[in-house]
């Protein structure tokens, strides 16, 4: 099989598979690739999960909630938009 077709077999399979766009394809490396398809079909699975003790260590190093003095971080979706009309007579 020439490089054109199977560059474009396996850009068609990670558009269906895995929903990329050219540029996404084209921007991956073949070992990327790799990598992801096997993830996809399962082949790169952990054999164990993470036990309670791993999970609370994780929740002690990377807490979600905020400590105190910091601020979260703003979500702009709560935040009032400010209009971005220009100022004065117009254009």
């Amino acid at each position: 099989m020439s490089f054109f077709k199977a560059a474009a077999r396996l850009a068609g399979v990670a558009g269906w598979l895995l929903g990329w766009r050219p540029e996404e394809f084209w921007r991956s490396t073949p070992a990327e690739l790799e990598s992801v398809l096997r993830a996809a079909r399962g082949d790169d699975a952990a054999e164990v999960g993470m036990d309670r003790g791993e999970l609370e260590r994780l929740r002690g190093v990377m807490p979600d909630g905020v400590s105190s003095g910091a601020r979260p971080h703003p979500n702009p979706s709560n935040e009032s938009r400010a209009s971005f009309e220009p100022e004065g007579e117009g254009l």
